[in-house]
């Protein structure tokens, strides 16, 4: 399961990131581990953008990017 087909308001924790290593280490960089736990605001289709919460803050990341990290079952 990816961040993007993560439903709303349920918390997972990170599993793995895949992407590009230039990508892994930004999301590395901003506290998004293997073991993080985050919970998805809002998925917004017409701009492309996942809304989520980890560590505390909200941070956004595009659809293709959110494909790349992956989460428990």
């Amino acid at each position: 399961m990816t961040l993007h087909d993560l439903p709303t308001r349920h918390q997972h924790t990170i599993v793995a990131i895949g992407g590009p290593r230039p990508f892994r280490r930004r999301l590395m960089e901003l506290g998004l581990l293997p073991g993080t736990s985050v919970r998805v605001l809002r998925q917004n289709r017409a701009s492309g953008l996942v809304e989520f919460e980890a560590r505390g803050c909200t941070m956004s990341l595009r659809r293709s990017e959110a494909a790349f990290v992956q989460f428990d079952g």
